[in-house]
């Protein structure tokens, strides 16, 4: 395993957008002025609403990269990123307001562990700032049947910030809302999977960066402010489609050859249940969403395999960051809403 670190370091703060002006205006001057030592791309991915004019008459010091069509987010930044050669990238999101030294803190935690390759801010609610957001709250999680959660977030019950998580922890994934991760294991992955279009494709990036044996943190000391539901709404039938398929295709690409069938059957009949649900609930087409997400993985197993990394992957329950339970049962048996009645042990320990 190679290390990437050296902090003389070049930072590209990278925000990919479409057909997004009215979010351009609203939180780009707020990024600029609050970031310092860092180049900032906005990457295109083809808009037509006048953002690049926008940017070019207001914004020069921002650096565009414009794609012919919409590449999605993983191939939208996969096209970007290649051709930049800094040493930190920051995935910044297009709906996220930044605060005051947002960005030092993270750079600095990344400086001091050289073997953390990537790391997330505290993510809150633009909407109401005393609570965490979803997309990533205080760093991201999984169940031992992939299911994703967060400090500060499980499923949609959003908690206070009350300086609860306010101590660094290694995390299973980080936000992509704002993702900061050493450009050298970026590539040496091959970023984000082109297939996923959108959802699930940076705890499917997480996965292979602690597969092949680094570390992924929460840094508390800063701080964002997130939108969200900017891409997709989360009440379409589309949205259901992706999370699921993605999910699926996340499970056989990074689990250990011994535990893909049993936590792929259980995910199989979970699922089932789920699109039960969605259907007494007089939601058929979600219903429908999953039925696809399943027949996607059927259709395209061979190739989804061939996709497995050549390094032996880590058993899932033998990593740190895993919940050895269900979040499901966890969450609506037992009625644990808060990630402090999980009980997962914190290691704030890092390799140096």
């Amino acid at each position: 395993m190679e290390t990437y670190f050296n902090m003389s370091n070049k930072v590209a703060v990278v925000i990919l957008n479409w057909n997004g002006i009215s979010l351009l205006e609203k939180f780009l001057p707020v990024v600029v002025s609050n970031t310092t030592n860092a180049t900032i791309y906005v990457v295109d991915n083809c808009s037509t609403d006048c953002s690049q004019v926008y940017l070019e008459n207001n914004f020069p010091s921002v650096k565009v990269i414009s794609h012919n069509k919409n590449y999605g987010f993983a191939e939208g930044y996969n096209k970007a990123l290649f051709q930049l050669d800094e040493d930190i990238f920051v995935l910044l999101n297009s709906d996220v307001e930044v605060t005051p030294n947002w960005l030092n803190p993270l750079i600095q935690f990344m400086d001091k562990h050289e073997n953390v390759a990537c790391c997330q801010p505290k993510v809150k609610d633009y909407y109401q700032k005393t609570h965490f957001e979803y997309a990533g709250a205080a760093g991201g999680f999984i169940d031992k049947y992939g299911y994703p959660f967060c400090q500060g977030r499980i499923f949609d019950n959003l908690e206070e910030d009350k300086g609860q998580y306010n101590i660094p922890r290694e995390i299973f994934w980080a936000s992509g809302a704002c993702m900061v991760i050493r450009s050298g294991v970026y590539k040496e992955l091959q970023g984000l999977d082109n297939t996923f279009f959108a959802h699930m494709e940076e705890i499917d990036l997480c996965w292979r960066i602690i597969n092949r044996g680094y570390q992924i943190y929460y840094c508390p000391d800063s701080t964002i402010y997130h939108m969200g539901g900017g891409t997709l709404n989360k009440v379409k039938p589309q949205k259901t489609y992706l999370n699921f398929r993605n999910s699926l295709v996340m499970l056989l690409k990074n689990l250990h050859t011994k535990e893909i069938f049993w936590i792929t059957f259980s995910r199989l009949v979970l699922d089932g249940i789920a699109g039960i649900k969605f259907f007494m609930e007089g939601k058929p087409m979600h219903s429908i969403a999953i039925i696809r997400a399943h027949f996607y993985c059927y259709f395209n197993l061979p190739r989804i395999l061939n996709q497995r990394q050549k390094k032996t992957s880590k058993k899932l329950l033998s990593i740190s960051t895993i919940l050895n339970k269900s979040i499901i049962y966890q969450y609506f048996i037992l009625k644990r809403r808060r990630f402090t009645d999980l009980k997962i042990p914190n290691s704030t320990t890092t390799s140096s």
